[in-house]
């Protein structure tokens, strides 16, 4: 019987370089707060958001994809022509095919790479970093491009209390390539489709089309999404530390998805993070960016204490589906 071969690959991944873009727009709350009849405090004291970064008309996910790729790239000191596949994560594709992925590789020069998205919102992310692992280790891809880009805001209902005041618009990307220690540590994943309607759009395309609902728009049920954000993904956390083999003192940093500055904080003391760690927390400046917000939030983190370069990272997404996802990665 004729033996097949197989492609052999890396002992170990890690992220190389990261990139972002944001929108261009600074939206304040003292803009929003008429619609919802609110308040600047009372967006303050519930969400930490004191401003959030959209993109202005004509800038699409796919821009900003574009951006924050270019970036990562160039700080990874790598060719495009190198990178082996480009994972992008979104829910804000201006069209529901083709992906954002392919013209991302076209742009940046990838091509012939193989390109999908990935369609996990908030946890898009760390699905991402997850699979580029598996395809370095398993020989499938030398470098892999994993972004999370969304436009948030063209879905926001200005008058909806639930979710329209989180949202803002950005793109994040990394480089992930071989390396002779694993850089990134078993990933904890999972979903929870019991609570499939807890995040997501208000109607369906189909109903937009037949005229039984207005065109569809990002909507919540907040005390759903914030006791599982806050119970279940402690549990999630503590499970990825230990799958990592390292404890809350061994971190670095802590870099959950931006969802809520009261869901972060009350994350950071679930888990037991010491002071020692430092915490993203670009909601406060940016707003939620969905896929776009752990690796947005890790950039500016290194950034502002580039002392954290090369410690350990615990980074966290959850979302709609409820999809979750969680690991411990090494810091470019």
């Amino acid at each position: 019987m004729t033996t097949l071969k197989q492609s052999v690959g890396h002992p170990g991944s890690r992220i190389l370089a990261l990139g972002a873009a944001r929108g261009d727009v600074i939206v304040t709350n003292d803009e929003l707060v008429e619609a919802i009849d609110s308040s600047d405090e009372w967006i303050r004291q519930r969400t930490g958001i004191v401003t959030r970064k959209r993109a202005r008309k004509g800038v699409d996910a796919i821009d900003l994809a574009e951006t924050a790729s270019r970036e990562a790239i160039e700080k990874a000191g790598i060719r495009p022509d190198q990178i082996g596949a480009v994972l992008v994560s979104t829910i804000s594709n201006v069209a529901v095919t083709p992906s954002v992925s392919s013209l991302l590789a076209e742009r940046i020069g990838a091509t012939p790479a193989p390109a999908y998205d990935i369609g996990a919102a908030c946890a898009g992310y760390t699905y991402g970093i997850a699979q580029a692992d598996a395809l370095i280790r398993a020989g499938a891809a030398e470098y892999v491009l994993v972004v999370g880009a969304e436009k948030l805001s063209q879905y926001v209902d200005p008058t909806d209390r639930t979710i329209s005041f989180l949202l803002g618009d950005g793109a994040g990307a990394a480089i992930v390539g071989p390396s002779d220690d694993p850089g990134i540590s078993a990933t904890v994943w999972g979903s929870d489709g019991s609570k499939w309607d807890a995040v997501g759009m208000n109607a369906t395309f189909e109903e937009y089309l037949d005229g039984e609902k207005p065109w569809p728009r990002m909507r919540q049920d907040g005390q759903t999404v914030f006791r599982w954000a806050v119970w279940e993904m402690a549990k999630v956390a503590k499970q990825a530390l230990e799958g990592a083999g390292v404890t809350p003192a061994d971190l670095a940093a802590f870099i959950p998805h931006q969802a809520n500055m009261r869901i972060i904080d009350e994350l950071a003391k679930q888990i037991g993070l010491p002071d020692t760690v430092q915490i993203g927390r670009d909601i406060e400046t940016t707003g939620n960016t969905s896929a776009a917000s752990i690796p947005l939030a890790t950039h500016r983190l290194l950034e502002e204490h580039p002392e954290l370069s090369g410690g350990l990272a615990l980074q966290i997404g959850f979302g709609a589906g409820l999809v979750y996802g969680a690991q411990v990665v090494r810091l470019p």
